[in-house]
């Protein structure tokens, strides 16, 4: 007796279309209520929607997914999914775009070890892959603030009068509160700024 095959679709972002994903999963044969699609970051498997389906999954049923970064790009966690999956819960898996990651009934020993061969290999791949962007990401990051580029909240202009204020503040001529009110700031944003003035002499 076959089990239920169920269709595993993931994206990112909200913005990405997983419009590709369901086609190739539809095509295989997938019905449409047994297909879930997840908007979430691959780079674990704290998953909601991923981790109801695979508590769903029994013996003989099939978890067929378009490619293995779908299921996630982390190489070690892939290999323990992919693990529990096969051997804990005795379900198949089908990977659209890599037809030796395939382990439903009928593979030899050979096969079942090729598998294994190139599930590590696309594992790592990914995992990689996600390293390089974090890596690039954080590069370019760099360069842009070597050029001058500021991130984060641009900083507030300050009154044209604000350096005289905190003159005044430092010498003890004036408050903190009461120069902030004058100029039209937060307190907090008139400590904060005024601090980073040279000590009047």
């Amino acid at each position: 007796m076959s089990g239920i095959t169920y269709g595993y679709a993931r994206v990112s972002t909200q913005v990405q279309n997983e419009g590709r994903q369901l086609i190739a999963l539809r095509d295989f044969g997938v019905l449409e209520e047994n297909i879930i699609v997840e908007k979430q970051s691959g780079k674990d498997f704290e998953r909601p929607l991923y981790q109801g389906l695979i508590a769903m999954l029994q013996p003989r049923d099939v978890l067929v997914v378009q490619s293995i970064d779908r299921l996630g790009r982390n190489y070690t966690e892939i290999l323990d999914q992919w693990r529990m999956i096969t051997k804990e819960r005795k379900a198949a898996i089908v990977v659209l775009d890599m037809p030796l990651l395939d382990t439903r009934e009928g593979r030899d020993l050979t096969g079942t070890l090729i598998a294994d061969i190139v599930l590590q290999l696309l594992s790592y791949v990914a995992q990689t892959e996600r390293e390089n962007i974090r890596q690039r990401q954080a590069e370019g990051i760099e360069a842009a603030k070597k050029r001058g580029v500021q991130f984060g909240r641009k900083r507030m202009e300050l009154p044209e009068d604000f350096p005289a204020f905190a003159r005044l503040w430092q010498s003890g001529s004036i408050s903190s509160r009461c120069a902030a009110r004058k100029l039209g700031v937060s307190y907090q944003t008139f400590l904060r700024r005024a601090k980073e003035f040279p000590a009047a002499e």
